[in-house]
């Protein structure tokens, strides 16, 4: 019985990383390096591993996922049954949504990384990886869109993010919990994820159009939201207390950007609905909504700010936007 046949590519981030003279850690390491690395991965899959860059995740931009994405179609056009991306772990939830948004297949697409360099004491890397490549080569997997896997627990894109800044187990999905773990070497769906019916989305060429993210905090002046329009931005996204609340002073500039570009409110608590009639007082959601806010429904902000993006430059009008974010509402 043939393996199943995975692509393989690393982007760079932490699992790729070694000491240099100078201090530091820098990523050094190819795809062909850690798939060679990793004890038992050629019994699970037949692997093609290439390495399309080697920089920190912070460094990548949203026209590098979707190239990124562009590969992985083609991969499987190829006749490959899953794809693996490894990846630094700074934003793997705003790479790892932006591939579920891009790549509209049924074969499992998985985001890895690590919270460890290789040459560190329990370095993770290895057992992501090769949890990540059972995940990408399970049947079990498909359907689910993109999949991030570490710590071997499985998420889905749309809800994980990462939540510490060093531990192993740095990533959660607040809504939702993960949806199976890797244990035994067996892949253990525990739950599932429907994929909201979104029109296809492709950037096409040239850059994405520019979404501000502003995050409300006590005593917000609106200098910043004032400023947005006229700085060249296509739309905003903002994080707003609780459940998509700003201060009252500054409501109704809000609703002054929201006549010139899309405006759409996520939560700063980073779990939990965006409200939408419950609270009446100035600055709140049924405020806000009645000024022409769009809501992000569950989506944190940075990953509304992508979603957004990717509809602006499909040419989305403001009833499209609204019943894309109500897909995720």
């Amino acid at each position: 019985m043939s393996l199943p046949r995975l692509l393989v590519l690393s982007l760079g981030g932490t699992i790729t990383m070694t000491a240099t003279a100078e201090g530091g850690i820098l990523p050094t390491l190819g795809a062909a390096e850690l798939v060679g690395a990793v004890p038992g991965l050629a019994e699970v899959a037949d692997i093609k591993a290439r390495s399309p860059m080697k920089v920190g995740s912070a460094s990548l931009t949203p026209e590098n996922i979707a190239a990124v994405a562009g590969e992985i179609r083609a991969g499987f056009a190829g006749g490959f049954d899953g794809a693996v991306v490894i990846q630094g772990t700074d934003t793997i939830e705003e790479t790892a949504f932006l591939l579920d948004l891009l790549v509209r297949d049924e074969r499992p697409v998985v985001v890895v990384g690590a919270m460890r360099g290789p040459q560190q004491p329990g370095a993770d890397g290895p057992a992501n990886l090769l949890a990540g490549a059972r995940v990408a080569a399970s049947v079990a997997a498909r359907g689910l869109g993109t999949l991030v896997v570490l710590n071997d627990e499985i998420h889905a894109a749309r809800f994980v993010r990462k939540a510490h800044t060093a531990l192993t187990s740095a990533f959660v999905s607040d809504m939702a919990g993960p949806l199976g773990l890797v244990a035994e070497g067996r892949v253990r769906m525990l739950a599932g994820v429907a994929r909201p019916a979104l029109p296809a989305l492709d950037p096409g060429e040239g850059p994405l159009p520019p979404v501000a993210l502003l995050k409300i905090a006590l005593g917000e002046d609106g200098r910043l939201l004032r400023a947005v329009p006229d700085l060249g931005y296509a739309g905003l996204v903002i994080e707003g207390a609780g459940a998509g609340h700003v201060p009252g002073a500054v409501a109704a500039l809000v609703g002054e950007v929201a006549t010139r570009l899309p405006v759409v409110m996520a939560s700063r608590t980073l779990a939990g609905p965006v409200f939408e009639r419950t609270y009446g007082y100035p600055g709140s959601e049924i405020d806000l909504l009645g000024r022409g806010v769009l809501s992000a429904g569950l989506l944190t902000g940075v990953k509304a700010r992508l979603l957004l993006s990717l509809a602006l430059a499909a040419g989305w009008d403001r009833a499209a936007l609204a019943d894309a974010f109500a897909a995720y509402g």
